[in-house]
């Protein structure tokens, strides 16, 4: 058994770790709170935009711009996988990595070539330990991600595929539930499906102006930004539930683990004290 020196030391020392633990907590408490925030303000751009770009689709200009159409075969797919720069949030980027994992050996069966666009630091390492062909990064997006900063390495895949050197663009993200759930999913990104641009309502005439193809690439590139930085920003709300979620954990197995060596140390200390009177009394026995 430990000694009641080494005992105090380790419980001087799980204390010391509750004290970040907890301060952690209460930070991503605090940063989960906004990031919601940003994740719900974002949402009804990302609808309006939608709508528009649903109009537009079904519109049938003379011009059919290549995100609408479907390509008969697939040999070629990019994937934008977006996870945290940091760790400390529980099993969030690991559930998201091994989906994407899974679907990257069915596509490497299919015998379809994988390019990958690396939004998030963890996402990066593990694409670039798995040998992928990673085309385009971004790190240190910071707790508010602007739109500039993604543009670029977003990009690189959205200009592959409208040049038809991949046939598909999936999204890896994870999607906020609520604080105690966040789901990890993959998304086609392009091209767009009815289902996500969904069918309006009614049909509306366009009058185009230059014309129907600038139009309709400035509209459709700005509408697939807005679903990057919106996977990006369910992500963020996800990591900070996550870490918080993680930190109330580790807290309360410190706790647990104080009360457990404080009762060692305390029946340590006692039986050194009983010991210490069994001495004495047998010495004045003796005497």
């Amino acid at each position: 058994m430990p000694g009641t020196k080494e005992i105090r030391v380790k419980i001087r020392s799980v204390q010391n770790t509750r004290k970040i633990t907890k301060a952690m907590e209460m930070v991503a408490a605090s940063k989960m709170r906004k990031a919601q925030e940003r994740m719900r303000h974002a949402r009804p751009y990302g609808e309006k935009i939608r709508n528009v770009a649903a109009h537009i689709s079904h519109a049938n200009p003379e011009y059919k711009h290549p995100a609408l159409i479907d390509r008969d075969s697939v040999k070629a797919l990019g994937i934008i996988v977006v996870t945290t720069d940091k760790g400390l949030c529980g099993a969030l980027n690991t559930n998201l990595l091994r989906l994407v994992l899974t679907e990257y050996k069915e596509w490497q069966k299919q015998g379809e070539a994988i390019e990958v666009c690396a939004l998030g630091n963890k996402g990066l390492g593990f694409m670039q330990r798995l040998g992928a062909k990673v085309v385009s990064q971004v790190t240190q997006l910071g707790d508010r991600p602007q739109l500039d900063k993604l543009v670029g390495p977003v990009k690189v895949i959205i200009d592959a595929f409208m040049e038809g050197r991949i046939d598909r663009v999936m999204l890896a993200y994870t999607r906020f539930v609520n604080t105690m759930k966040q789901e990890p999913v993959i998304e086609q990104l392009l091209p767009l499906s009815g289902e996500r641009l969904g069918a309006p309502e009614s049909t509306w005439d366009y009058i185009y102006e230059p014309d129907a193809k600038a139009v309709l690439d400035q509209v459709l590139r700005r509408y697939i930004e807005v679903i990057v930085l919106q996977a990006l920003a369910e992500n963020m709300a996800s990591e900070q539930s996550a870490r918080m979620v993680a930190m109330k954990a580790a807290s309360d197995n410190a706790r647990n683990l104080i009360d457990e060596l404080t009762l060692v140390y305390n029946k340590n200390r006692q039986a050194g004290i009983t010991k210490e009177l069994s001495e004495i009394v047998g010495g004045a026995a003796a005497v």
